[in-house]
């Protein structure tokens, strides 16, 4: 050793015998080659770890330069870099030119490089297989630093890991074609929520410095997002190894560009990503000079002087290297037991676990068993305490201490004998240690001590008890995540019924494990241990079930939400409300603030379920046969496919290179069908989500499919914008019948029950009815002549028996275009588009969606049997027939769902709760329930039964609200054109009048109500005796608002058609304010008969509403002026405007005071403190900003892009409300948002069940809140003290 490197080791002596574990430090060294067993030994038997780490480095210190370098590198990669760093000047210059080590060809530079990737060492017994090591360097070459995949394949056992790691300890491959690194992830088989914890531990180890995100990605799509970007910008060319993957779900969490080396026993696991694929298939035998190779270094014995014994032992395993390994392990503490080994092999005296499974058991069990009674008497225990992990679960150090009550060194030197035998893997990353054994030394385990279970899982649940009761379990500790994810599991094994009802129904806990790891998880232990939970009760089980269920998609999103305040929305009946409630409390006295939804009572919740599957619109959704499952496609260009129960996800599939816009599952549910703007038909299998069949004979997109309803004769259909109907025989590569005619493209297709008969809809505007002769040769498909009828959609039925055709006989048409005209609408004139179609039960009547009617025809005579206008200005999206009675469920565009009783054509119930376009609805094969899928990125499942009896009013959103004393006052009209009058704190509803209404208001005394119509015409009603006052002088256009004077007697309204009538009501005397030049949708009354006024011609007037004059005419924007506020003091007055910018302006002068800039949306609205020392903005990005309104200065930025870069505020920011004292600020939009003001921040959400509100009506002590969103729910809130 160079005296230089010698002195350094001598120098901190020291530090390192202080420090370091010898353990781990030797295993390197002797990978390595630099360290023998023998030295292990003596190394081992001192009785201290400092004397041991002595005996080391004197080791060390008679050896050469490469011993050093070894050590060194040990030190790196077991976390030890404080250390590592006093050495670094030490480091002697080796004399191979090439810069590797003298034994292992390995440089320093691809030490590093797998060291800080994570690239497990050498096993200490290494045997070279160059061939595949070649096979799989070649592949990696190929990937010519392009996204791509390189799989190793075989039988578990057959060393794929090694294979993987040995590949890249080469300096030519890292530095030529991965100079970016080479990151290992052990994956093994995994549910969504582990997944998830691989995918953080990786983005950890990618972003160490924490520049990219201080927080853990908290679903699996947001860590998909944040890798992608760490891969891009922090890791370009590098190399991704995905060490044991079970599952192509897991790969999809992966597919984002990447270079990737995975190993899997199933070589099918690609087939579902896309990119260059290359395959390595390794024999799952080692081959008997191999596994004599092995034995030999095990035993240091040349391969030639081995007893027989070992070529019976290999010849008995069948060569599995894992086998090989285990028993070498055992054969190295006690070389003279060859016959004993053997004999335990031979005699086969464990039952095989899984004789299923492509594991080689026979051989393996016993190895392990063997093992097992080899190990230390003081330590059996400790590995039987091991029966209770679950496979490929990484468990932290920490568990096993507070299982054991050890410290950590102690358990450690326990797990490390483990380890040496080949009983427990250990998974290194710098200083952290996580334990976990193989699939089968679980398997084994757990049948060897079954009777032990529920004693050993009641352990580590009393002993996590006992130290949690003086330890708070932190989301920074180690074990915080394994205790989150599998706490209930314990209970429940443990049949520790009390503690799991008492921790599933804790909102505390429901918070924490949301926060830390979404929801998905828990509604799925929800499920997992129905059986338990009910046992306590199944009213409590179904309250935490819903709440979670109804508000996953919400637990799932960034900024997290407060949960206490969710649980105050459900309820009151609700254990998840009474929780709620008691920790609000609580927290409101240490100043939290929370909100109590007074009149929720009257809301009813129709939805079962939500999920949010995709990250883009979702276009289509539908239910497998048996109702247990339901698949969803969109604009993500996936396949989702979920349990109808409760959401939880079951396989996620990017199934097409642009937008899927169908799916389907055949009738046996054996497979589902896409289709997709890539104009390609893909079939998949339902389970396992392996792709079966592609098809891609359409030349457009594909708009359609649908299978056949009988499994006898799998069909399935699809049409296409290429004017063309195909009909597919699965067991068939090519189309097996080609439907022409029609001429524009076709966008829906429908079988029918008995599947005789096809429907198609289309644009072409012809409308098809081919009846085919009978035929005992089989059926055919024909081309029909057509009778031209404008942008209708035509209906073409296809007979079809057996195999072949002859001729086809009849043609009918149905003019759907006749029942939307008039004698004063030219038919040319007139477009009319139908839109889908759906059979009855019975296949004898089909009902066909156009604009905004819904027709139903007898299909054998072609005539009308019912129409149905649902009223609206919004067309029919989707429709869908009840396979059980006569309802009908509609889908519109106006982001609203309705049940129709076809019958009777009269509607039944509403269905509200999509904040989006509905794209899709349909009904379960039992009828019990139908789901719908929006732009909205949801999926809403509802109960038909509950959904028929609920009666609920839905509001306009235009209201107004007066507070009085104790009363909150609500003039609303619903959506049957009732005006009404609510009492807010009682729910008592009067009924006023019918009336079309565009806007209302109450006089301040609540003496007359006024409303205005979309007509112009203004009206009062005096509510002592209902006596109307009707303006003789209407307005041109609809009413936008009207507001009473402070005495009453004179209304004020403003219009479309850019005038303000000011109506002195009592003494029948009109003024009109005329002077703006486009529409007036607001104003504001000031003192001394003044009048405020804002147009969308971007002037801001001043009049006086006793002589109709203007007094003040200011040009504040140069695009429309949205909203205006006067200060206090009635000395300013603030203005916003589409031109992106504000103004605050002195109604002294003509030019404004301040030109606020830098919002990057339109200014919506605006607000002065009390005070008017402050002002807030509010713009379309969802930002908020406050102003300083003496110097125009910005003091804070609030609701700023999150890092999606979506707005945080959930849409526009439409209303803005100070409070008296000015250290609190509310605004409306996506929902409403309490900020505080001097320090920018949110004080709390709430999350009502629409969106886009208009405007939040404030009461004078900031304690009541009234709104109503888009669904037309009603919002009374109301502080909670």
């Amino acid at each position: 050793m160079d005296a230089k490197a010698r002195n350094c080791l001598l120098q901190h002596r020291e530090a390192l015998e202080k420090d370091i574990k010898t353990s781990y430090i030797m295993d390197h060294m002797i990978s390595d080659g630099f360290l023998t067993i023998s030295e292990e030994e003596k190394v081992r038997n001192e009785p201290t770890q400092q004397q041991r780490a002595a005996m080391l480095i004197k080791m060390i210190l008679k050896k050469d330069n490469d011993s050093y370098i070894s050590f060194y590198n040990a030190l790196l990669h077991e976390g030890y870099k404080d250390l590592a760093a006093l050495l670094h000047d030490g480091i002697p210059v080796v004399s191979s030119s090439s810069g590797k080590d003298s034994v292992s060809g390995i440089t320093s530079y691809v030490r590093t490089v797998l060291c800080e990737g994570g690239v497990p060492q050498r096993p200490v017994v290494f045997v070279t297989r160059k061939k595949l090591v070649n096979a799989i360097q070649q592949k990696l070459s190929k990937l010519k630093g392009e996204p791509g995949w390189v799989t190793i394949h075989g039988m578990a056992g057959c060393g794929k890991s090694v294979l993987a790691a040995e590949a890249v300890r080469d300096h030519s491959l890292l530095e030529g074609c991965f100079p970016g690194g080479v990151h290992w992830v052990s994956v093994g088989k995994q549910d969504k929520s582990g997944l998830l914890m691989k995918l953080q531990n990786l983005c950890t180890r990618l972003d160490q410095d924490e520049s990219f995100s201080q927080r853990l990605p908290l679903n699996i799509e947001e860590a998909k997002d944040r890798l992608r970007i760490l891969m891009l910008r922090k890791h370009p060319r590098s190399l991704l190894i995905l060490d044991d993957v079970w599952d192509s779900w897991v790969l999809k969490a992966f597919d984002n560009q990447c270079q990737i080396l995975l190993t899997t026993r199933d070589k099918s696991v690609t087939d579902s990503v896309m990119g260059p694929k290359y395959v390595v298939p390794v024999e799952s035998s080692l081959g008997k000079e191999k596994g004599l190779e092995i034995l030999s270094l095990f035993v240091n014995m040349k391969k030639a002087d081995l007893p027989e014994q070992a070529h019976s032992i290999i010849k008995e395993c069948k060569g599995s290297p894992l086998v090989v390994s285990l028993i070498g392990a055992l054969l190295r503490d006690f070389p003279n037991r060859w016959e004993y080994y053997l004999k335990q092999l031979q005699n086969k005296q464990f039952k095989r676990i899984r004789k299923s499974s492509s594991y080689d058991y026979e051989a393996l069990d016993e190895a392990m068993s063997i093992s097992v009674e080899m190990l230390r008497e003081d330590i059996k225990d400790y590995y039987t305490d091991l029966s209770i992990l679950q496979k490929d679960v990484k468990v932290p150090t920490k568990v096993l201490c507070i299982l054991w009550d050890m410290e950590t060194e102690e358990v450690e030197d326990i797990l490390q004998e483990f380890v040496n035998k080949s009983l427990l893997f250990c998974d290194r990353n710098g200083k952290s240690f996580r334990y976990y054994l193989h699939d089968l030394q679980v398997d084994f385990l757990t049948e060897k001590n079954c009777s032990q279970l529920q004693d050993l899982h009641k352990k580590i649940i009393t002993q996590f008890q006992r130290y949690h009761q003086s330890h708070t379990l932190s989301p920074d500790q180690e074990d915080c995540m394994y205790w989150y994810n599998f706490l209930a599991y314990h209970m429940a094994s443990a049949k520790m019924h009390k503690e799991l009802c008492a921790l599933m129904f804790s909102l505390d806990w429901i918070k924490a494990k949301t926060e830390l790891v979404g929801p998905a998880h828990l509604i799925h232990e929800f499920v997992e241990y129905r059986h338990i939970l009910d046992e306590k009760d199944c009213a409590v089980s179904e309250n935490f079930q819903e709440f979670l269920s109804l508000n996953g998609h919400l637990l799932g999103r960034q900024p997290f939400p407060n949960i206490v305040q969710l649980g105050l929305c459900e309820p009151e009946t609700s254990e998840v409300y009474q929780q709620a409630k008691l920790q609000a409390k609580q927290e409101v006295d240490n100043g939290m603030l929370y909100l109590e939804w007074i009149n929720k009572k009257n809301i009813t919740n129709l939805s079962r379920l939500v999920v949010r599957p995709h990250t883009d619109a979702v276009y289509h959704a539908c239910f497998s046969e048996d109702g247990q499952r339901i698949a969803s496609c969109g604009a993500d260009k996936t396949l989702q496919v979920f349990k109808a129960e409760t959401g939880e996800k079951l396989l996620e599939i990017k199934a097409h290179e642009d937008e899927v816009l169908c799916c389907a599952f055949s009738t046996d549910d054996r497979f589902i069908a896409t289709c997709s703007v890539d104009k390609k038909v893909k079939i998949w299998n339902s389970m396992t989500g392996e792709l079966v069949h592609t098809y891609d004979e359409h030349s457009e997109q594909v708009n359609c499919c649908h299978f056949t309803n009988s499994s006898h004769h799998l069909l399935l259909a699809t049409g296409s914008s290429d004017c063309f109907l195909k009909l597919w025989d699965l067991n068939q590569k090519e189309c097996r019948n080609t439907m022409f005619g029609h001429t524009n493209s076709v966008n829906h297709c429908r079988f029918s029950p008995d599947d005789k008969l096809l429907a198609s809809c289309s644009a072409d505007g012809t409308l098809k009815v081919a009846v085919p002769a009978a035929s005992n040769l089989g059926y055919h498909l024909y081309h029909c002549s057509s009778i031209p009828v404008h942008s209708v959609s035509w209906l073409q039925l296809i007979f079809f028996q057996l195999w072949d055709v002859t001729s086809a006989n009849e043609r009918k048409s149905i003019n759907v275009k006749q029942f939307f005209l008039n004698s004063e609408d030219p038919q040319e004139d007139m477009e009319v588009i139908v839109k889908c179609c759906s059979w009855s039960a019975d296949g004898a009547r089909i009902m066909v969606a156009a604009k905004n009617k819904i027709f139903l025809f007898d299909i054998h005579t072609s005539g009308l049997l019912g129409e149905i206008h649902t009223g609206h200005h919004s067309t029919i999206q989707y429709c869908d027939f009840s396979p059980q009675n006569h309802l009908a469920v509609v889908a519109l565009s106006q982001y609203c769902v309705e049940l129709w009783n076809i019958d009777s054509r009269s509607k039944v119930a509403d269905c509200r709760g999509h904040l989006s376009w509905v794209h899709g609805v349909m009904f379960s094969p039992d009828g019990s329930s139908f789901l719908t899928s929006s732009d909205d990125q949801t999926i809403r499942l509802w109960e038909t039964k509950k959904v028929c009896k609920n009666s609920a009013v839905m509001l306009k959103q235009e209201v107004d609200v007066v507070f009085q004393e104790n009363e909150v006052m609500v003039l609303a009209v619903d959506h049957i054109k009732r005006l009404q009058l609510i009492n807010g704190k009682t729910g008592q509803i009067d009924y006023l009048t019918e009336a079309q209404v565009s806007c209302c208001c109450l006089s301040p005394h609540l003496q007359y109500i006024a409303f205005g119509d979309e007509n112009g015409a203004i009206e009062i009603l005096e509510l002592v005796n209902n006596r109307i006052f009707q303006s003789r002088f209407q307005h041109k256009k609809t009413v936008w608002h009207i507001q009473f004077t402070a005495d009453e007697k004179t209304l004020i309204s403003s219009s479309d058609d850019s005038e303000i009538q000011v109506w002195n009501w009592q003494l029948d005397k009109y003024i009109f304010l005329r002077g703006h030049q486009e529409t007036v949708k607001d104003f504001r009354l000031l003192k001394n008969s003044r009048l405020l006024s804002w147009s969308f011609d971007g002037t801001v007037k001043v009049w006086n509403i006793i002589t109709g004059n203007t007094e003040k005419d200011f040009v504040c924007h140069q695009g429309t002026v949205l909203s205006c506020d006067i200060s206090h003091d009635a000395t300013k007055f603030s203005s916003t405007s589409a031109d992106k910018t504000a103004k605050i302006w002195s109604f002294d002068h003509l030019l404004p005071l301040h030109e606020l800039r830098g919002h990057n949306g339109c200014v919506r609205c605006s607000a002065f403190s009390v005070d008017s020392t402050l002002l807030a903005t509010g713009d379309d990005n969802g930002e908020i900003r406050i102003w300083n309104v003496s110097n125009g200065e910005l003091l804070h930025l609030c609701a700023p892009l999150s890092e999606e870069g979506a707005a945080t505020h959930g849409g526009w920011v439409t209303d803005l409300c100070f409070s008296p004292d000015g250290k609190m600020l509310i605004s409306a939009g996506g929902y409403i948002k309490w900020w505080n003001v001097v320090t920018g921040e949110s004080s709390q959400t709430f999350y009502t069940n629409g969106t886009n509100l208009k405007k939040i009506h404030v009461s004078p002590d900031f304690k009541t809140y009234v709104t109503v969103d888009n669904l037309g729910i009603l919002y009374i809130l109301q502080t909670l003290e």
